[in-house]
């Protein structure tokens, strides 16, 4: 990789950490006191300049051209402000520590300079040179869509790796060769413990959103992820916060880094609105729901449970309020699938459990609502952020019975959300303001034909007879299960199986 400003062709090599201080990029950090950006005794003699980075283009920051193409296709013309931040250091290869809000263009500021670093390394089967650790599946399967564009400019080749699908075309994929893994900890560590995969050429290595890795209990699984690659490769961390462990890993494992963040005045992210709205009860709570969800525009609704969840998205496609559920009870295609619905507008609705706070990124959402406030401030700044991103306007609801009144008020405080509860019903003027234009009724999707003999196969023989059919529906019960009823182990006649919940 050129360094930006490089004159005399001076490449990096991998222990680099940065541009010599003669030919380096002006420095645009937040001029933090732990800022050490190009840090030489002349540096520290010379009197500090003010940079202006509002009006900085990709060019200027040094980002190679055919990178810019493809930005430029994708209609992104203009740097967000933790990209102008970030952008002169990664580019030149130092460890940065970037704190950002969500939808504050942080992917692609982790993207740029990995697959500029990268750009003519010769390939190996089973050993990338980059590496981009997420916490879930859906925030690894969108990291790997935003990258691929880019990786296509210098013919890249990207895996994405993660639980709860076989792990035989992932392997294949890295038998075959690929330059950057995007992987959640847990499989990646599986292919590791199987020396299926090796990280001992990982040249840049990425933590996305270190402290939902922190949340979910994988920093023990990411510290020996980082300890299996070489101590002289880039490494970038982007972290909200930098508690539960998170600063531990920061302090073992990023050299002279240069901490970069983008606070309130600088983000990119538009007005976020809050609302609050008190409801007598459960019947006006239902009804209240039903008309938030009822507008033309995107919306995700949140719920404390796989099985409300469900229940709720059934019951808005039912009124026809096309919706989908996503929560950790649906296989990986039924995941892939409802987001794709969602994504492309074929449902207009999202119901999710907090699986879905910081994994999924889906421009335009209009309106989220907490339908179950959550139990903590954390997951309701995370839930949050689903709205108003990447420059778009965006608006907050949370409903609120009576007795959730106290826990609700003390989770906004420490949120820092200051707001003032309004009594609501379904027809309120503050609630027809925020659905705005009714969408269209659409009638639910016919059910199947097929589905009625399905469910006659799933039904107990008579007498205690187990069948011995391959067919869908009969045949021994799985794990071992008891005789005679056919019954599962938690004793429902005909039950799904277990679903592995693991990311």
């Amino acid at each position: 990789m050129i360094c930006p400003g490089l004159e005399n062709g001076h490449r990096l090599s991998r222990g680099d950490r940065y541009c010599p201080p003669a030919i380096s990029p002006p420095c645009v950090c937040s001029a933090t006191r732990s800022c050490r950006c190009h840090d030489t005794p002349d540096a520290r003699k010379a009197p500090k300049k003010i940079v202006t980075i509002t009006d900085k283009s990709f060019t200027e920051l040094g980002v190679p051209e055919p990178i810019v193409r493809a930005l430029a296709a994708r209609g992104i013309a203009s740097p967000f402000p933790i990209q102008i931040e970030t952008l002169p250091d990664t580019l030149s290869g130092r460890d940065v520590l970037g704190r950002g809000k969500t939808g504050s263009g942080k992917t692609l500021a982790f993207s740029i300079p990995l697959v500029s670093r990268l750009q003519g390394n010769r390939r190996v089967a089973s050993r990338p040179s980059g590496l981009v650790l997420a916490p879930t599946r859906e925030l690894a399967s969108q990291i790997t869509a935003a990258l691929q564009p880019l990786a296509d400019a210098y013919g890249l080749k990207i895996s994405t790796i993660f639980g709860g699908v076989p792990q035989s075309r992932q392997v294949s994929a890295l038998k075959a060769g690929v330059d950057i893994v995007v992987a959640c900890p847990g499989r990646l560590e599986d292919l590791m413990r199987q020396r299926l995969i090796s990280l001992d050429a990982v040249e840049v290595t990425v933590i996305d959103e270190a402290d939902h890795m922190a949340d979910l209990g994988f920093l023990p699984g990411v510290t020996r992820i980082l300890a299996a690659t070489p101590s002289g490769g880039q490494r970038m961390l982007f972290s909200a916060t930098l508690d539960n462990g998170v600063d531990k890993l920061v302090n073992r494992f990023l050299q002279n880094q240069v901490s970069h963040s983008v606070d309130e005045a600088n983000s990119p992210v538009a007005a976020m609105t809050h609302h609050v709205f008190h409801v007598s009860g459960v019947e006006a709570k239902r009804k209240l729901v039903q008309q938030l969800a009822s507008g033309t525009g995107r919306r995700i609704l949140f719920m404390r449970t796989k099985h409300q969840a469900r229940k709720l998205a059934k019951q808005l496609t039912d009124s026809g309020v096309p919706s989908v559920d996503l929560h950790g009870n649906l296989s990986q295609p039924a995941r892939d699938r409802n987001l794709a619905a969602f994504s492309s507008g074929e449902a207009r609705v999202l119901v999710a459990t907090d699986i879905a706070a910081r994994g999924v990124h889906v421009d335009d959402v209009e309106l989220v609502v907490h339908v179950d406030p959550p139990m903590e401030h954390k997951a309701y700044l995370h839930r949050s952020g689903r709205t108003a991103r990447a420059g778009s306007a965006g608006d907050v609801v949370t409903v609120v019975l009576p007795e959730q009144r106290r826990d609700t008020n003390a989770l906004l405080r420490k949120a820092g959300i200051t707001v003032t509860p309004q009594e609501v019903v379904a027809d309120s003027a503050p609630v027809q303001a925020l659905v705005g234009e009714l969408a269209p009724y659409r009638a639910p999707a016919p059910v199947k034909a097929a589905t009625a003999p399905q469910q006659q196969n799933r039904r107990a023989p008579a007498n205690g007879q187990r069948r011995r059919t391959g067919g869908s529906g009969g045949g021994a019960p799985r794990n071992g299960g008891p005789r005679g009823g056919g019954a599962n182990r938690s004793g429902r006649s005909g039950g799904r199986p277990r679903t592995d919940n693991r990311v």
